[in-house]
């Protein structure tokens, strides 16, 4: 079970082993919000790569990490048991 909410760099590491694995997926919503900023699957695993992970947020029930670079975002919630804030 993961234990949330990760640190920036523990977030880091596990983005990374995820893409290394090619295990991950976007939502519906994601995808739309996308289009939206014209932007491609390829952009994502880029940001992903390599962007600075931002302190996690609680945001609608799930954690939230922002991965940013300087000319895009990705926010990314980790598929796990979720766990409230304290």
């Amino acid at each position: 079970m993961l234990r949330e909410p990760l640190s920036p760099p523990e977030a880091k590491r596990l983005i990374l082993a995820i893409l290394s694995s090619g295990d991950f997926w976007t939502s519906d919503h994601a995808s739309q919000e996308l289009a939206k900023d014209q932007m491609t699957q390829v952009d994502v695993v880029n940001v992903l790569r390599g962007g600075s992970v931002e302190p996690a947020e609680w945001v609608k029930h799930s954690w939230r990490y922002r991965v940013r670079t300087t000319r895009m975002m990705v926010v990314v919630a980790f598929d796990s048991e979720r766990n409230s804030p304290s």
